[in-house]
């Protein structure tokens, strides 16, 4: 049964696995399903194929790959070996990187230093390879290099080479070369050095020219550079110069091993060559350089900028691969000539691309790659799939059909010597491909025989598989009770059924069913077990091939089975270590053997009956032929020999079949070759006669019905030279190419050579060397290119190849020379004016005759004596020359000379240029320009006979003159149109031009003026620099940038800031320019982020717009304390006296700088609570070991980490327990006389147990009369008393007591001696001590006592008698017992014993414990977040161990906090703003909390939201409106939302929701409004102390982007009057109303003025009668003007044809405002008095209860900064009252007043403040859309009003009173004069004087009531900038930013006289509107129809509007 469960379970296994596979394999065949979501593996950072590094600096590779699923790395070594880690040395790290740490030099390892890598990247998709990665490590060593030493001969050049050791030339390179004279040649950029006589080349010699004496005298260095380790050394010894002079001519001779091998140089693309060509003469020779071509000709080099040719080297720049190939030198001399050949090899770095890189194509679809590849020389191209190396080794790659299996990477390498490349590409395979996948499988069963039995299975697949049953692998068929049946269902699925009828138990067994298509296929195996006998079915018989392994399992029917066994010769298998048997009768035979293995095996099946079956398996063993090796000797074989060759089959089953073949092609009887068979296992091969058509290789292949086998060998065979082509004799004309052929064959094959005769005869044969220039061998052939006329004579072939005595041939070749001109045509430029001689120089067979000819005309110099004609023989030709006295334009022509001799004639042409300087160009002109450029135009002008070269743009500055400050700019000579750039935007420049020819340059042309455009900064500004100023500020500081890149004015400055780690825009704020030459800028960013990193840039801006950003600039705000205490504390304890502690530092984030180290606070846990039992240690690691601490005792440790910003936030406390140790002595013993022989021993438990006291040992001794050993006696440990008898009186007893710990036993206490007697005095044994009690706890006062008589107790309390009662009573041993302890029974309690004998006393003293006293709590200060408490605490009796502060706001719930005891102050942080709190504190100790303080009434400080001014706030255009939230006022406590409402200014029902959330950071956009449309806006802000409403009106712009005009209401008044009389009747006239209310106030006034006048001209002191001169100086009279004398005084002139602008106070200006219908503003004294009576100067009157006021803010006067108390706060109720009166200012507005006094301000016809730096210049119209800018001080100036002219009219809501008419008066909000009232301005105008300011009498005409006006007013200074006031509140900068505005009562005479709808503009643009002048502005508004402008609901009439 065993065996059986076994082999179930090894079913079950084998159904598993078979099931995962199948899961495996469907899987992957799905993958073609999933080809968008799968990707393989592609390199996104492939490693370098070269990696040198140096021992001391180690190396990182990296290997980065992306796919899906993410690739594994891996890397191998280059014969594919897996990369594992060695120690110190290699490292593959977890990101892919391969690294190479640094290594000492006795570490250096071959095998991992100097290895070829591989990275390797995977996924389920594929595989692929990088490039080979070349590593080389270079281990530091020392070295020297050192100069040459060069003999040379004067006159030549020499080459002084750098000698480096061999062991680090590949890595040192020369940089430069240094002489004794201090002079250095260094390799400049592009590789070389040149300065006219020395030259460093790219290869590092040093090349000197034309070498003199001198240059002996110097010593040269060379330089070098380590270029992996950068080092850079000077060599150790110098080159020098050996200079000798020369002894008579010498031909020329190279130097070195160049006189046999020449060079060869090979180099990357793009580098720099030099090429040389080291050779001495006498005279010095001439260099001449040729490179050859297709492989014969030779062409002489072009020289051009790239290639130079310096002395006899050649210098090749940038070099290309087409520079490649063999370059020839050839240096000559008058005695003769010498060449060497140096071979260059440019490469290009290889890169491939294989395209397509992804394609998806169907099953059975063709798919091709090709790789596409660059870079020189490529050697080789292989291709690899998923790893494995492909066959191809071509560019493409096709695949005919694909199959599943080729799905996946395929890769291209491209390789040669030193790179390689690879790319990759994917092959997914299509939606057609599915493979066959099983969707139901049959299940394993156990059965019993008789019923019917069906197996199924489903399977699916494109195409359709087909599913095939089989049973112990064998196919099942039909048969009588077996039916296999098959069909398709309805969903495609393929069913397929094995049914069996009447299962018998034989029909058990393992049954498989394969789903298999041309795609591939599935299978599933499962077991059927039939109940009955076991039965071994038949097997077939089974053939194996010798050497391979056999599995076979016994097919078993029957079940039960307990064992299957196999069996051979009756034997039990296994019988050796080659077969394998397994429990479910499987046999494995490994490397089969026929003598062995082969027979007869036997399966053997059993039950546990003990039944058994058997079956036999018969097993033939096949072997495979074996072919002796065999070849045809080891030498070549001479032609014409007999030869045989014997294949013979050593091993293998016959029949075997024996063939040969030659290269690869059967052989027959054929070619002289036969074959003939011997025997069975032998055929030998004859060849008769060996001839070089045998020579290859022979295969024999024997075959059987095993397989087949083949053995190879090669025939070489020796053949002697034969002739192909033979030369002749040959003759050729002088200075054509000849070549004459002689070619042989031969093996091996033979070497032609070419000898020329010495002399004139057929002898003396010399190599050809140095015969004739261009004389040259290749391929046998002779090749003399420009044959000369020394190259005639006879010449000698040999052709030899070892074999036979080789060929020769003996030929002549003549050379026939007519007349010849070397150059056939020549350009010559003679200069005007000057000579010119033309030369013609013929060779050939003399006599030649020369004749000239001028423009093909023949030429006579007898009619023309300028003309002369002279000629000169030569030793091989004639030498004519043409002379021309004087050039003149006319000479230019073709002059022609023709030489003729007896072979013929040729001729040679020359071209005569006479050149000139060209003529002055013309037409310059202005095509175009910009601010930094300009294109001209010109027309060209004649040339002067020479090509213009080039032309000059002259130009420069208009204040610089032509000779010091014009620049140039250089235009080819072909063009006549160019551009002039780099100049300077905004400026006047002069140009004019200049041709040049190679003559000389013409006159300059009429220059030309152009002033360029202005364009936006082009520098960033200079001299940037953040500082951190706090925890959350830093201050940035920067200068203007360069003037010359201001490219115009400087308007201001954005800088922009952000978190340095994030991808986010940056914040920017806007600075305004400083005029101030070289004053530096700074802004202060705040509310940043602790310790944390952020990157500032600053932009300028002009009137075009900002200019570049300058470069970030990173800054840490400075370091806080850390927001989290360390983590994961732990302490263990390590002895009685020490503990470890550790911990982990708090999360990064959290550090708020960078962490210096750790304090550990420890201390007692009894005493955790009092600071000065804790200590502190600091230690820079998180684990640190305390010592030194007191024995078994519980310590309570706290760890805080601490920055340079301060500690951070200690942890929760933790404990630990020291050990155990021995304890301290007992701390007192008494010895008690009892009896005669009894003794009470008594003692204190020790003051140091050092654990728990296990128990006493009480010691005692006799020391009188004689002393004895100790005796001992162990007490418990609860008991203090022992008491000792059968003592003797005579003697004398020592004792002492100690204590026992589980550690052991410690110290003895002090001993006590006494004697026993019968007279025992009365004696306390106790001890007096310091009782502690627990507040209503019970208490034992001990008092113990001997004596005989027993002694008497009496107990005395603090002094007094102790009286009992019950809850104070004496015990009957004595001690006293106190019930319920209060504070009251704290004291001293004596205890006395007394007897007949004597006394005893003590004293013990009761400390009682209880809750701590309430603690006293009062108010220290508040801000908007925070409260800080004052504390204190009464002393008590039990150690205070802290407070509690308890804490609520309104409505809420409480909150605690606790704090030391010894903390006097405390700040509760974090609350909400403005609200109101409650707050009291306990005490705690350790007996329990106190009782509560008082409550505290507080709250913290903060108001409402303050209303921006609208400028501020509103940007309008034409379908939306930017709201810039951050210029609300926060009234000091954080935003919480916002709501936006908007309606169409005549829409009469509800308002529009925009939103009713709006977040308070950044700008908000109301979108979908219509142009040119007025609108009412309402924003409500929240904070935590309420919420304020404000309106704003807006228009917003045209189409065309202009301003609306204003709307008007014509109802003189009716609407207002209405508002606030609603009861007057329709039929009143409101303008007589008006009128008589305003004449009758007129009237009263003026005879009040009169009387007072009157009265006070007659009576009164003499310093209060008005004068003459009309100045009133008594301070409160009313009615008094200004008259033009004291203005005068003043200092105060009226500009021409204006009117004065109105004395505030007086009715200067009354005109006819009642008669128009309009309200304005009239100044009044009435102010009450601050805290020193001194009233404001001006006070604008409300009319009617309440006023509409515009939106600019007036300054907070000083004395306004106060708190609570001020005069300008607002009462609860929101009345002014006595002393909180609001009282703001109105302003006057003198049309053109400031334009005269400042004319800069009037240029474009605009009203603006004098003396205002707030406006923006006229024409700046952009600003930074979409930024965010942090909210920062007002930049609000004495006048305050800000841009204006925007037509924006606001009124504020939820913190302004509502009069009856629905006019709204602001709180909280002061008003100053805004425009340039004279009695405002102090400096410009002569108001500077207080006294002057308060000799000024005013009256307030117009208003409603009569207020008394206080002495000596004075107009209020200018505000202080809220971010420069350290006094200022968030309510101060409310009241500033306001933009709320009263009505006007007062008009100035000036406005009006203007049109009234000029007259009621409230603002003044800082530009024109939509860039129009002033003028057309005014046009604009005047030509306005007033019949369609509409009303404003206030009454107000703006008339324009702006963009803000």
């Amino acid at each position: 049964m065993g065996h059986l469960k076994l082999e179930i379970l090894c079913l079950v296994v084998g159904s598993v696995v078979a099931l995962l596979a199948l899961n495996i394999d469907s899987a992957l065949a799905n993958t073609g399903s999933n080809a968008d979501e799968e990707g393989g593996p592609v390199f996104v950072k492939e490693p370098p194929s070269k990696v040198d590094f140096s021992n001391s600096t180690g190396a990182e590779i990296p290997c980065q790959s992306r796919g899906t699923p993410q690739p594994e790395i891996i890397w191998l070594r280059g014969d594919g070996t897996a990369v594992g880690d060695v120690p110190g040395l290699r490292q593959v790290l977890a990101s892919g990187a391969l690294v190479f740490p640094p290594f000492r030099a006795e570490d250096y390892r071959q095998e991992v230093h100097s290895a070829t890598y591989i990275c390797l990247a995977r996924n389920s998709i594929g595989t692929i390879h990088s490039r080979d990665v070349h590593v080389r490590a270079v281990v530091t060593q020392v070295y020297d290099t050192h100069g040459d030493q060069e003999y040379i001969i004067k006159g030549n050049s020499a080459t002084i080479r750098c000698k480096i050791p061999s062991f680090i030339a590949d890595y040192l390179d020369v940089v430069s070369w240094h002489d004794s004279d201090g002079n250095v040649y260094k390799l400049d950029n592009r590789g070389v050095f040149e300065d006219g006589k020395f030259v460093v080349l790219p290869s590092g010699e040093l090349h000197i020219k034309d070498v003199r004496p001198e240059d002996g005298f110097k010593e040269y260095r060379c330089q070098t550079k380590h270029r992996l380790t950068g080092e850079t050394r000077l060599s150790a010894s110098a080159g020098k110069l050996v200079i000798t002079d020369p002894q008579g001519s010498t031909a020329p001779r190279l130097s070195g091993d160049t006189q046999i091998s020449g060079f060869a140089r090979m180099g990357m693309k793009g580098s720099t060559f030099g090429l040389i060509c080291p050779s001495q003469s006498f005279p010095p020779g001439i260099f001449k350089w040729y490179k050859f071509t297709d492989g014969s000709s030779r062409q002489p080099v072009q020289l051009d900028d790239r290639l130079k040719q310096l002395g006899g080297t050649l210098i090749i720049r940038e070099a290309k691969v087409e520079d490649s190939g063999k370059y020839l030198c050839v240096v000559s001399n008058s005695v003769g000539e010498e060449s060497v050949e140096t071979v260059l090899t440019v490469t290009a770095p290889l890169a491939a691309t294989v395209e397509p890189a992804v394609q998806t194509v169907d099953f059975g679809r063709p798919a091709t790659f090709t790789c596409h590849y660059q870079g020189s020389p490529v050697k080789n191209i292989t291709w690899m799939k998923n790893g494995k190396r492909l066959p191809q080794t071509e560019a493409v790659i096709r695949i005919d059909a694909v199959r599943r299996e080729d799905r996946g990477m395929f890769q291209c390498f491209v390789r040669n010597d030193q790179d390689s490349a690879q790319s990759t590409a994917e092959l997914k395979l299509g939606g057609r491909f599915d493979p066959p996948r099983l969707t139901f499988k049959f299940r394993e069963e156990v059965l019993q025989p008789g019923p019917k039995v069906s197996l199924k299975c489903k399977a699916t697949g494109n195409p359709s598989p087909e599913i095939v049953w089989e049973l112990d692998s064998k196919k099942v068929t039909n048969a009588d009770r077996v039916q296999v049946g098959q069909f398709v269902g309805e969903n495609g699925e393929v069913v397929s059924h094995v049914n069996i009828t009447n299962v018998h138990s034989n029909d058990g067994g393992v049954y498989r069913c394969t789903a298999i298509s041309k795609v591939g296929s599935a299978t599933h195996t499962g077991r059927l077990n039939i109940h009955g006998l076991p039965h071994v079915k038949s097997m077939d018989k089974a053939q194996v091939v010798a050497g391979s392994g056999m599995v076979k399992t016994c097919p078993v029917a029957g079940y039960p089975i307990d064992a299957v066994i196999w069996e051979k010769d009756n034997r039990v298998l296994p019988i050796n270590r080659r077969q394998s048997v397994f429990p479910n009768g499987t046999l494995v035979i490994d490397n089969v053997q026929r003598n062995m293995d082969q027979g007869t095996y036997t399966c053997v099946a059993r039950n546990a009956q003990g039944y058994t079956s058997r079956g036999n398996l018969e097993v033939q063993v096949m072997v495979l032929p074996k072919i002796t090796p065999f070849n045809f000797g080891h030498e070549p074989l001479p032609a014409g020999e007999y030869q045989t060759l014997e294949c013979s089959v050593a091993e293998g089953d016959l029949p075997v079949q024996i063939t040969w073949s030659f290269h690869g092609i059967e052989l027959a009887s054929q070619m002289g070759i036969s074959t003939v068979r011997i025997g069975k296992r032998t055929n030998l091969l004859t060849i008769d006669a060996v001839a070089a058509s045998h020579m290859g290789n022979y295969t024999c292949q024997a075959t059987n019905a095993v397989g087949s086998a083949n053995y190879t060998a090669e025939l070489t065979v020796h053949v002697p030279p034969r002739w192909i082509v033979e030369p002749t004799d040959r003759a050729f004309a002088q200075g054509s190419d000849a070549k004459i052929e002689c070619k042989s064959d031969g093996f091996p094959k033979p070497s032609v050579a070419w000898k020329k005769a010495a002399g004139d005869g057929p002898m003396d044969y010399r190599d050809l060397k140095g015969s004739a220039p261009g004389m040259r061998v290749e391929d046998g052939n002779l090749v003399i290119s420009a044959i000369p006329k020394q190259a005639e004579g006879y010449y000698l072939c040999e052709a030899n190849n070892g074999i036979g005595a080789g060929l020769s041939a003996v030929i002549y070749i003549s050379v026939q020379a007519p007349p010849q001109f070397e150059i056939k045509f020549r350009n010559q430029t003679a200069r005007k004016g000057e000579p010119a001689v033309l030369q013609c120089e013929a060779k050939g067979e003399k006599p030649i005759g020369i004749l000239w000819s001028r423009d093909g005309k023949r030429l006579d110099p007898k009619p023309d004596p300028r003309y002369t004609i002279r000629e000169e023989i030569l030793s091989n030709g004639v030498l004519s020359d043409l002379s021309v006295k004087r050039s003149e334009r006319t000479d230019s022509a073709l002059f022609t000379c023709v030489a003729t001799n007896a072979f013929g004639s040729d001729e040679t042409s020359l071209n005569l240029i006479v050149q000139e300087p060209p003529e002055v160009p013309f037409g310059l002109k202005v095509l175009d320009k910009s601010g930094r450029s300009v294109q001209l135009q010109w027309s060209e002008s004649f040339s002067g006979n020479s090509p213009i070269t080039r032309f000059y743009i002259e130009y420069k500055m208009s204040k610089s003159d032509w000779n010091s400050g014009k620049d140039r700019v250089l235009v080819p000579g072909s063009q006549t149109m160019a551009s002039v750039y780099n100049l300077r935007p905004a400026t006047t420049y002069h140009l004019r031009l200049v041709a040049e020819n190679e003559v000389g340059t013409s006159e300059a042309s009429q220059s030309v003026t152009i002033i360029t455009a202005e364009e936006a900064p082009s520098g960033p500004p200079t001299g940037i620099a953040v500082e951190p100023v706090d925890q959350h500020t830093l201050k940035v500081t920067w200068k203007p940038p360069l003037r010359e890149e201001w490219n115009g004015d400087i308007m201001g400055y954005y800088v922009g800031y952000k978190l340095a780690s994030s991808d986010k825009p940056y914040l920017f704020e806007t600075v305004e320019f400083s005029r101030e030459v070289g004053k530096e800028h700074h802004l202060m960013i705040s509310n940043l982020k602790t310790y944390t990193e952020y990157s500032v840039v600053v932009q300028a801006f002009n009137r075009i717009g900002p200019g570049p950003m300058s470069k970030e600039v990173a800054q840490h705000t400075a370091e806080g304390k850390p927001d989290h205490a360390p983590q994961d504390i732990s302490c263990t304890t390590l002895t009685s006296q020490s503990i470890r502690v550790s911990w982990t530092s708090p999360p990064l984030a959290s550090a708020n700088g960078v962490i210096k180290g750790y304090k550990v606070i420890f201390g007692p846990a009894s005493s955790w609570y009092d600071e000065k039992t804790k200590e502190i240690k600091a230690t820079p690691s998180s684990e640190i070991i305390l010592h030194g601490l007191k024995k078994y005792t519980n310590y309570n440790m706290t760890i805080l980490a601490y920055t340079n910003g301060g500690d951070g936030i200690p942890s929760t406390a933790v404990s630990c327990h020291t050990e155990q140790d021995v304890p301290g002595p007992p701390t007192a013993v008494k010895a008690s006389v009892m009896s005669g022989d009894a003794i009470l021993l008594s003692w204190q438990p020790p003051s140091q147990p050092n654990g728990v006291v296990t128990q006493y040992t009480v010691y005692q001794r006799t020391v009188e009369p004689k002393e004895s050993e100790a005796t001992s006696q162990k007490i418990p440990s609860f008991q203090t008393t022992y008491e000792i008898s059968g003592l003797k009186r005579k003697e004398r007893y020592e004792f002492w007591v100690t204590a026992h710990t589980a550690i052991g036993e410690g110290q003895p206490s002090k001993s006590a001696t006494t004697s026993p007697s019968n007279k025992v005095p009365a004696k306390i044994a106790s001890f007096a001590e310091k009782i502690v009690a627990t507040h209503r706890d019970e208490v034992k006062l001990p008092c113990q006592a001997v004596g005989v008589p027993a002694p008497e107790i009496k107990w005395k309390v603090k002094g007094q008698m102790l009286t009992q009662s019950n809850r104070l009573r004496v015990l009957p041993d004595g001690s006293l017992l106190i019930k319920e302890v209060t504070r009251k029974d704290a004291g001293d309690y004596a205890c006395k014993a007394e007897n007949s004998n004597g006394h005893d006393t003590i004293m013990h003293t009761l400390v009682v414990q209880a809750p701590p006293q309430p603690p006293s709590i009062s108010l220290a200060g508040a801000t908007g977040t925070a409260i800080t408490v004052r504390l204190k605490s009464p002393s008590d009796s039990a150690p205070l161990h802290g407070l509690t502060i308890h804490y609520k706001q309104d409505f809420g719930e409480w909150e605690a906090t606790q704090i030391p005891p010894n903390m006097s102050e405390y700040t509760l942080e974090g609350l909400n703003c403005g609200t109101r709190y409650q707050i009291y504190a306990t005490s705690y100790n350790s007996i329990g909390t106190g009782e509560a303080s008082d409550i505290l009434n507080t709250r913290t400080k903060g108001q409402k939201p303050g209303v921006p001014s609208a400028h501020k706030f509103i940007e309008v255009s034409q379908n939306s409106v930017t709201l810039h939230l951050s210029s609300w006022d926060d009234g000091g406590c954080p935003m919480l939302y916002f709501v936006v409402e908007y309606k169409a200014r005549h829409q009469s029902d509800g308002w529009t929701m925009v939103s009713n959330s709006v977040k308070p950071s950044g700008n908000y956009v109301v979108l979908d409004l219509s142009p040119a449309t007025w609108y009412q806006l309402r924003v409500t802000a929240h904070n935590n102390v309420g919420f304020t409403q404000a309106e704003f009106e807006f228009a917003t712009l045209t189409l065309n982007g202009n301003q609306v005009g204003p709307a008007r209401t014509n109802d003189n008044g009716r609407g207002l009057l209405l508002e606030v009389f609603p009861w007057l009747p329709e039929w009143v006239d409101y303008n007589m109303i008006v009128a008589g209310c305003a004449m009758i106030v007129i009237i009263v006034v003026g005879l009040a003025v009169i009387c007072i006048a009157v009265s006070r001209r007659n009576r009164g002191p003499e310093s209060f009668r008005l004068r003459d001169e009309g100045l009133y100086a008594q301070p409160d009279m009313r009615g008094m003007t200004l008259k033009r004398e004291f203005r005068d005084e003043l200092g105060y002139i009226a500009p021409p044809n204006r009117k004065l602008p109105p004395v505030p106070g007086s009715n200067y200006s009354t005109c006819d405002r009642h008669k128009k219908g309009m309200n304005h503003p009239t100044w009044n004294g009435r102010r009450p008095a601050a805290a020193t009576g001194v009233p404001h100067t001006y006070e604008e009157l409300a009319n009617g209860g309440g006023g509409i006021y515009y939106d600019d803010h007036p300054p907070v006067p000083p004395h306004a900064h106060s708190d609570d108390s001020s005069l300008y706060s607002k009462p609860p109720n929101g009345v002014p009252g006595q002393d909180e009166e609001i009282c703001p200012y109105a302003t006057f507005h003198l049309l053109g007043f400031r334009e005269e006094m400042d004319p800069s301000k009037g240029s474009n016809g605009l009203t603006l403040p004098h003396g205002s730096t707030t406006l923006p210049p006229p024409g700046h119209g952009h600003h930074r859309g979409g930024s965010q800018s942090a909210p920062r001080g007002s930049n609000t100036t004495r006048y305050g009003r800000g841009p204006v002219g925007s037509g924006v009219v606001s009124s504020v809501a939820g913190g302004g009173t509502v009069g009856p008419n629905g006019i709204i008066n602001p709180p909280n909000h002061v008003f100053s004069p805004e425009y340039d009232d004279p009695a405002n301005i102090e400096d410009e105008y002569g108001y500077n004087s207080p006294n002057r300011r308060g000799s000024l009498g005013r009256r307030s005409m117009g208003s409603m009531r009569t207020v008394p006006i206080p002495e000596s007013p004075s107009p209020p200074p200018p505000p202080p900038r809220p971010s420069d006031s350290p006094n200022s509140t968030p309510s101060h900068s409310q009241m500033n930013q306001s933009n709320d505005s009263k009505e006007s009562n007062e008009l100035s005479e000036a406005e009006c006289d203007r049109d009234p709808l000029i007259r009621n503009r409230n603002s003044v643009s800082g530009g024109a509107p939509g860039n129009m002048s002033t003028e057309e502005m005014r046009r604009l508004i005047e030509n306005r129809n007033q019949n369609e402008a509409h009303s404003i609901p206030n009454g107000l009439t703006p008339y324009d509007t702006v963009n803000v």
